[in-house]
């Protein structure tokens, strides 16, 4: 089979359905195992580790958000792209996901439990796929979606990333 080239391709190929923060994924990894020993954040078990594809494609964004476990991001193909985390102190980071020949990109990067998070694709960029890895595992319970007013109230020194990445 040839590899994939276009958007719709990958989607196809992946199985990827729409992600309420934007972009397409589908969960391809949910441990079997829990464990009832996990912080109180959690409000239960929680599955030890999971992991998805995430694509991104033209000028759809992951909108900011947090959750209340780590997360690895993998670049798989495509284009650049940006991943942007706001810690809870205000401090900024982006990180430049790309193929290893990008000298200025890498190909994994980690968003700590509880920052604000958000990809957009690099300038100029059409497409990217990536994949995340979350432990403890993802639940959608575990997701908050950043609401634009109370994110600059917060961060206003970051007004341009959180207006770009929020509706």
């Amino acid at each position: 089979m040839d590899a994939p080239r276009t958007v719709a391709d990958w989607i196809a190929r992946l199985g990827l359905v729409p992600h309420p923060e934007g972009g397409w994924y589908r969960e391809t990894y949910r441990s079997a195992e829990s464990s009832a020993d996990l912080p109180a954040r959690f409000g239960g078990p929680r599955t030890l580790s999971t992991a998805i594809y995430f694509l991104l494609a033209g000028d759809v964004v992951s909108r900011l958000h947090r959750i209340k476990s780590d997360e690895v991001w993998h670049f798989y193909a495509g284009d650049p792209l940006l991943l942007s985390v706001i810690a809870p102190d205000g401090a900024l980071t982006v990180h430049r996901l790309g193929r290893a020949d990008d000298r200025n990109a890498l190909p994994q990067a980690v968003v700590p439990a509880g920052a604000w998070y958000g990809a957009q694709l690099a300038p100029g960029g059409a497409w990217a796929l990536t994949g995340g890895t979350v432990a403890p595992g993802f639940e959608f319970g575990d997701f908050e979606l950043g609401e634009r007013r109370t994110l600059l109230a917060q961060f206003p020194q970051h007004r341009a990333l959180i207006e770009a990445l929020t509706p």
